[in-house]
């Protein structure tokens, strides 16, 4: 699913009607049908709504949800900024079909003092406000009526739907918050997500719940040159039933290369995951001295013992090789040949891996000679720091999941800069190595080797925990061990689940007491879950509560 520029998306409008012959008056009438539709279910104890408008086409969507929540038996009131004279088009068309159906109140200048006390008591008795004032097309910041207006709209305790954007909110914009544009608990918009509906906060302070729904334009006239989409659509990937005559050699071999002394649970956590994700195979090679440590995360996990390097010893330590337990190169050829013996379909290296001794070149040497699919986590990213020429995806499958201060490093830039630019970075410095980047944060970036950039919607604050780091390592192998004939589209559906997991364990939970492997027993809700709803909205951000199981 492509998002959208505002440009974009009026030009796509545009295409419908006069390329396509789909009058505009239909495209209203569906936008306003799917707002209604959206209000009765999620809200269905809304006794009393008020639906605010404005003078245009977003206007226009709000008189027809009006004129059918009133059809459907709720008390409606309707207030127009601006005068009845002034609204043109469709939307005249809309509001004459309203008049008879529900009471509008127009109201035209800030200084009408009457007027604006008589809002503020409409506000006070309402159940649910729909916020159609203003939508994709305008530029901030409010002015004059709309902006008082927003002040009242902020003082009520009712519910905010936002048809198309919190008005005010800039379509283009890719911050988090919006303090000057109206609050929202929830926005329904249309045929395409834009920028801020990705990247807007997801807290009933700007808005929560994001719903995208189909109106009537063909594909054909929605074209996008910003190479962004939404991650979330990839999950169908993992969505099929699997075949009944399956065995585990359909699903892969995941070889997770990992641990050193005191980090045994990094790679634990990654092979874990690597299970839980659906791999049919999953073997942990880690150093010897932690192998028993690995080893009780789970009977179905197989080990292979890692020789270690020749620090000095320690007093105590004389069952092992060196105080850091960290890899030693003399285990590549061992590790080569248990890749070739046990047919190891994709390789995850770096967690817990440690950047001490001589682990750093032992992964640069196993990434310049494996040709398997790699993903490469912590501290297999940390070895290539200040060596990114290195790092060469050509004609293979290589994928790296750097938080911003891991990034930072790879680049040599501050994280202030990563964090600057984050879809730029992330999509030149794919293109450039020929790789998948996994660019971790508020909204997690998938950019791939075309230029294409997926923005994940998916995670809360739960994952700002040591540990969710493996846990998606060992996802997004799984998925590329039973999907390698799609790499992109598996990176981009690991990525989802793993935040839809964090979701469903908050829920359960609490954002502060879940830990990174409380995730994985929400995996199943995740990969249960169907973003689309009966109403054939696409839930893009928040939860679809009709949406889980099959």
């Amino acid at each position: 699913m492509e998002i959208l520029t505002s440009a974009e998306m009026s030009a796509a409008d545009r295409r419908t009607v006069e390329h396509f012959g789909v009058p505009l008056a239909e495209l209203m009438e569906n936008a306003g049908a799917a707002v209604a539709n959206f209000c009765l279910r999620q809200y269905p104890a809304a006794e009393r709504v008020l639906v605010l408008c404005g003078k245009g086409n977003n206007g226009g969507d709000g008189f027809v949800a009006a004129r059918l929540l009133a059809a459907a038996e709720v008390d409606v009131a309707v207030l127009l900024l601006g005068r009845e004279d002034e609204v043109k088009g469709e939307a005249a068309q809309a509001l004459a079909r309203l008049r008879t159906e529900a009471p509008v109140v127009a109201i035209s200048a800030v200084t009408d003092e009457v007027a604006l006390a008589a809002v503020s008591g409409a506000l006070d008795s309402a159940d649910l406000l729909i916020d159609a004032v203003v939508g994709t097309g305008f530029k901030p910041p409010l002015r004059g009526l709309v902006a008082a207006l927003r002040e009242l709209v902020a003082k009520s305790d009712a519910p905010v739907v936002a048809v198309d954007l919190p008005s005010g909110w800039d379509a283009d914009s890719n911050a988090q918050t919006a303090p000057d544009a109206f609050r929202a608990d929830a926005v329904v918009t249309f045929t395409r997500p834009k920028l801020a509906h990705v990247f807007g906060h997801l807290t009933s302070a700007t808005f929560g719940p994001v719903v995208v729904a189909e109106i009537g334009s063909p594909a054909k006239a929605i074209i996008s040159t910003g190479n962004l989409s939404w991650a979330g659509e990839a999950k169908a990937i993992a969505e099929e039933p699997r075949e009944v005559n399956a065995n585990k050699g359909k699903y892969g071999h995941v070889l997770v290369v990992g641990g050193s002394y005191g980090t045994s649970g990094a790679p634990a956590m990654a092979s874990l995951a690597a299970l839980r994700a659906g791999a049919g195979l999953v073997t942990a090679a880690v150093p010897k001295s932690i192998l028993e440590l690995v080893a009780v995360v789970a009977p179905e996990l197989m080990l292979a013992p890692l020789r270690e390097g020749t620090g000095n010893r320690e007093q105590g330590t004389e069952d092992r090789c060196d105080a850091e337990g960290t890899v030693s190169l003399g285990a590549f050829a061992a590790l080569q040949e248990l890749i070739k013996a046990k047919k190891i379909s994709v390789a995850a290296l770096g967690p817990g891996l440690s950047t001490k001794g001589e682990a750093p070149e032992f992964v640069r040497r196993l990434v310049a000679d494996c040709s398997l699919p790699i993903v490469l986590d912590a501290d297999a990213l940390n070895a290539f720091a200040g060596q990114t020429n290195l790092l060469d995806g050509s004609g293979r499958t290589l994928v790296l999941t750097p938080h911003p201060g891991e990034m930072a490093r790879l680049t040599g830039l501050t994280v202030a800069a990563v964090e600057a630019d984050r879809i730029g970075l992330a999509r030149s410095f794919a293109t450039e190595h020929h790789l998948t980047l996994v660019l971790k944060g508020w909204r997690t970036l998938i950019a791939h080797p075309d230029g294409r950039v997926a923005v994940n919607t998916s995670g809360n604050p739960a994952l700002a925990k040591g540990g969710s780091g493996d846990i998606l390592t060992g996802i997004v192998a799984a998925l590329l061990a039973q999907f390698p004939q799609d790499a992109a589209r598996a990176v981009e559906a690991a990525v989802a689940l793993h935040g839809l997991a964090a979701v469903f364990a908050a829920r359960a939970m609490d954002e502060h007491t879940v830990l990174a492997t409380d995730t994985l027993a929400h995996l199943s809700d995740a990969f249960r879950y169907r973003a689309k709803d009966a109403d054939g909205l696409t839930w893009i951000c928040g939860l679809n509560d009709a949406g889980e199981g099959r």
